[in-house]
């Protein structure tokens, strides 16, 4: 669950100024007086990033960073990085980055340069100086990662949070959404999200990596596939992948019964609608088989005494656990398997932010990273 585990040692140092030193690795216990330091849960989406903090504050923002192109752009919207729906807005303006790719930080490849780690800490302190913490204040974050994120993902993670938060643990996604919901047994969980779809069996222990899929074919090969079937059977009709992306948002489904879905692409330069309704299906449906197999293999692979029980509690989040009919889907395919029963999360852009903030409160000491 978490990259490294430090041991941590006695000082008296470590109260100074409320903030932990470089070369301190304690953490006051627990962690601050009470009410002094500010505990805080990220989401750090490929799409989305949300943040709840201990203060009752809760954000959510698309995860983008727009940085000026030039002088006439820098006159316009100032030289400062914007962030979230105000860089979409102004994306034509800016240089747009989306520092998150199958749920982990990119890397352009040049060394000591590398833009999408800087966008990502710049959007970690954004999202931090949306919760609000106090002058002097210890923050100490929970950041959740992609199941079965590497070793070096997850040094990313800290990296990014590095001079942001005073402590940090990185923990799987899915299990943040369990530990919100309170469900740590017989369960097993699916976060669908941007990047990735992450699943994730929940035994009454922490998960091992045998315990925890992740697939690539998430939100954005659904948006990639759509794109490709408009365009084949409307190859006049013009649109960007955002607009692709909003569509499935608002009206993605996967269920044989629906209202027909039309949307508006100009046709050189003039509105026009297309009736998109079958291939917003089959777009959409292009990422169950994939999660229908790995929950194959995770239930064959459990104890059998327990499989049933793991059948009967199979737990969606994430945005893409909103696609309509999704959950019955997943059922009909699970009667080979034996059956099952399956259900969502009742908030899906808050569920693994609000799992990061309660055990950012509850952990023990020495699962925390100290960071400088």
């Amino acid at each position: 669950m978490v990259i490294k585990h430090e041991k941590i040692r006695s000082t008296k140092q470590a109260g100074k100024k409320n903030r932990p030193n470089s070369s301190v690795s304690k953490i006051p216990s627990p962690f601050a007086p009470k009410g002094k330091a500010l505990f805080v849960g990220i989401d750090l989406g490929t799409s989305r990033a949300s943040i709840a903090a201990s203060n009752g504050v809760r954000e959510v923002m698309p995860t983008y960073v727009g940085y000026p192109k030039d002088n006439i752009s820098e006159e316009l919207l100032g030289n400062k990085p914007l962030f979230g729906d105000a860089a979409l807005k102004h994306r034509l303006s800016l240089e747009l980055v989306r520092p998150l790719a199958h749920g982990v930080i990119q890397n352009n490849g040049k060394s000591g340069n590398n833009k999408y780690l800087t966008a990502a800490k710049q959007l970690v302190r954004y999202l931090l100086q949306k919760a609000r913490p106090k002058p002097g204040q210890p923050v100490y974050g929970v950041i959740g990662a992609p199941a079965r994120a590497s070793i070096a993902s997850k040094r990313i993670l800290i990296d990014a949070a590095s001079g942001i938060l005073d402590a940090v643990m990185i923990v799987s996604e899915p299990f943040t959404v369990a530990y919100e919901l309170g469900v740590l047994d017989q369960a097993l969980v699916i976060d669908i999200g941007a990047g990735t779809v992450d699943l994730c069996r929940l035994h009454g222990t922490l998960p091992q990596n045998q315990d925890q899929i992740t697939l690539d074919q998430a939100g954005d090969y659904v948006d990639d596939a759509l794109s490709k079937i408009i365009r084949k059977k409307y190859p006049k009709a013009q649109f960007s992948i955002n607009m692709v992306r909003k569509l499935k948002e608002r009206h993605g489904f996967v269920s044989e019964n629906s209202d027909r879905v039309k949307a508006k692409f100009p046709v050189d330069g003039r509105p026009r609608e297309f009736d998109v309704t079958d291939e917003l299906r089959k777009a959409c449906k292009s990422i169950v088989p994939g999660m229908v197999s790995s929950i194959a293999k995770l239930i064959a692979t459990y104890d059998p005494e327990f499989q049933q029980a793991l059948r009967s509690n199979v737990i969606l989040a994430g945005g893409g656990s909103q696609m309509v009919g999704l959950p019955e889907l997943i059922e009909d395919a699970m009667d080979e398997l034996g059956g099952g029963q399956v259900s969502r999360v009742d908030e899906p852009l808050f569920a693994g932010s609000n799992g990061a903030l309660k055990m950012a409160r509850r952990m023990p000491v020495h699962f925390w990273k100290v960071l400088t």
